[in-house]
């Protein structure tokens, strides 16, 4: 049976080679998540793109075996004894895989949840904890019964997640804040699972936190780490300098209290360090890394100078605080120069670092656009090699532009990119103050799928189309001049972008509720507006929605496609679920009476497209 299973994912690897139309394409990899045998002698890289994963033999620097899967891997975490790897896959219906670490033998695929990632192994070897991003849970399998046990409820899309060395308490990152985005305080959470109960509370970020893409846990279980995007949402989108618009910055909690410490910057007062990816420590927890991966770079910062800075930091202004550095811990987010003296910034080899793992005084990163491992040598706090996972392909245009998009070199002084805004080119669910429709009226972030197929774009319809947006774009978010081919390449990986099923869905089809929300649907005459194949008729409304600094009644309609995702909703934000766009706003609902049963299914369609 285990000769079958392995010779069907070897067939899936080989189709995965080939574009729907039988064209041979490159195959890239898109390594993006690491783990390491406990003797230090092999490294696990699963290869997004590549539907793999490679094990690495770290004394010869090459790729021992590639082991493939059957759908898209995007977690890794590896037994104590170093003989089974447990690797998340992603379909609508996601599996945690059970593989053997000598040969990928895949020796069971356990059901757990829509786009899973960060599976986390307890210390005891018996459950693992991994994240649904899209069902908005985590799951908890008992590997003894081999099944999920448990789906324990968090705020919004878990993407990483971290387990506390006496195994009692789980963290983790929910990406993108679930708030209304015109309100004052926007910010994402840090769930904290109780693993005796399997309960979640949670951990408010402060104001402007979004986009947290990894959290761990030190090695002596005191503080919880998370990177994410300090963002400036409520400045207009004048300039980019000293962190005008986004920074990015480290969330630092306490484990015993379950407490935010602080939110420390990460960026220098004339160049950021875009779009924090990955955390690592050494084992003695003295030292903490962080990967770049808008500015391919990875951090080496003393953790425990940075700790006695901000444990020793005042509530109040005291007579000796310096002039130009942070006075108070509420001056910490703001501080620009808090990490002076503690942190090195290492450039890579090469392009968008994501996780890493250190053995031997040395840190070992993925680049997910360079299939390659690069190394960091500790002591001289330089990129001193790399590991090739592939060989060396030329990139398409649209993989390009996939790079482009989360590349912030292209902005002035590295502060941010396309990503930073619209992370997997989706929303980060803050209002932005943008100056092409003049100032002091914020608007929601767009999603840029179908952006190509529903001209014109922005809310207020004021770009054309998307190669227009593109353009504006790099010259007033990012501040820069670029060759046209950048953003032509920016354009074809908007064409490109696929859809992520709805997690309403089920086995793909509309479910019964959501059929009934069909004829609501038509019913309502909410296609009048949102008909056709991408569910936008592509004009401007008045929708009686103008809010007290809005410039204009009118709006673009928006596609309905991938709705499920982007909320909050309208545009400004000011509904968090479609359900309040409906009841409390009465979305064009004024002259039809709906039962409550009929605004459910409603509900459940548009949220199934």
């Amino acid at each position: 049976m285990k000769r079958i299973v392995l010779l069907l994912t070897l067939l899936s690897a080989v189709v995965s080679s080939f574009s729907v139309q039988g064209e041979e394409t490159p195959r890239y990899l898109g390594p993006c998540s690491i783990c390491q045998s406990s003797d230090g002698a092999f490294l696990y890289v699963v290869n997004m793109d590549g539907k793999s994963v490679s094990k690495v033999d770290l004394a010869g620097k090459s790729v021992a075996a590639e082991f493939p899967t059957p759908a898209t891997p995007t977690g890794i975490a590896i037994s104590k004894d170093d003989k089974t790897l447990y690797v998340t896959v992603t379909r609508p219906e996601g599996e945690l895989l059970v593989m053997s670490a000598e040969n990928g033998a895949i020796e069971k695929a356990i059901a757990v949840g829509h786009t899973p990632c960060s599976p986390c192994l307890t210390p005891d070897g018996k459950r693992v904890y991994v994240c649904n991003q899209f069902n908005n849970n985590v799951s908890v399998v008992d590997l003894e019964q081999g099944k999920e046990i448990a789906k324990v409820g968090v705020v919004r899309e878990p993407v990483s997640c971290d387990i506390t060395p006496d195994g009692k308490t789980v963290f983790v990152a929910n990406f993108i804040p679930n708030d209304r985005a015109d309100g004052y305080d926007v910010a994402s959470e840090i769930g904290v699972i109780d693993t005796a109960t399997n309960t979640a509370t949670s951990i408010r970020l402060i104001n402007g936190c979004s986009s947290v893409h990894e959290i761990r846990v030190s090695p002596d279980g005191k503080y919880a780490y998370a990177t994410n995007i300090l963002a400036r949402y409520q400045m207009p989108t004048t300039q980019v300098e000293r962190g005008w618009m986004n920074t990015n910055a480290l969330a630092v909690i306490d484990v015993e209290a379950k407490k935010l410490v602080n939110v420390v910057l990460l960026d220098d007062i004339d160049l950021g360090a875009a779009n924090p990816y990955g955390i690592a420590f050494t084992p003695d927890s003295k030292t903490l890394l962080v990967t770049h991966s808008g500015t391919s770079e990875m951090s080496v910062i003393d953790n425990e100078k940075m700790l006695e800075k901000l444990l020793a930091m005042p509530e109040k202004t005291t007579e000796n605080a310096g002039i130009y550095t942070a006075a108070t811990a509420a001056d910490v987010p703001n501080d620009l120069s808090f990490l002076v003296g503690m942190r090195n910034r290492v450039r890579l080899k090469g392009v968008a670092p994501r996780s890493i793992v250190v053995t031997d005084n040395k840190a070992y990163t993925p680049l997910y656009f360079s299939d390659e491992i690069d190394i960091v040598n500790l002591r001289s706090k330089r990129c001193t090699g790399k590991i090739a996972l592939g060989p060396e392909l030329e990139m398409t245009k649209a993989r390009k532009g996939q790079m482009f998009f989360g590349d912030a070199s292209l902005c002035f002084q590295q502060w941010q990119s396309c990503a930073t805004c619209h992370p997997n080119a989706r929303v980060d669910a803050l209002n932005w103050d943008l100056m092409n429709d003049g100032m002091g009226n914020p608007k929601n972030a767009k999603s840029l799928f179908r952006s190509d197929k529903t001209p014109p774009t922005m809310i207020s319809g004021i770009r054309p189309d998307h190669h227009a947006c593109v353009r504006k774009g790099i010259q007033f978010i990012q501040f820069a001049v670029r060759p046209e081919e950048d953003a032509q390449c920016i354009d074809e990986f908007i064409e490109k972008m696929e859809a992520v099923p709805s997690p309403y869905l089920v086995n793909g089809k509309l479910s019964e509720k959501a059929q009934k929300g069909k004829e609501v649907f038509k019913k309502a005459k909410c296609d009048v507006c949102h008909g056709g194949e991408y569910y936008t008729d592509m004009q401007m409304h008045n929708v009686k929605t103008r809010a007290e600094f809005d410039q204009r009644d009118d709006w673009d309609t928006p596609t309905l496609l991938e709705v499920w995702r982007t909320g909050p909703y309208l545009h400004d934000g000011r509904y968090v679920t479609m359900k309040e766009l409906f009841v409390e706003g009465k979305h064009e609902l004024q002259d039809v009476q709906l039962t409550e049963e009929e605004i459910d299914a409603l509900c459940e369609y548009v949220l199934s497209l």
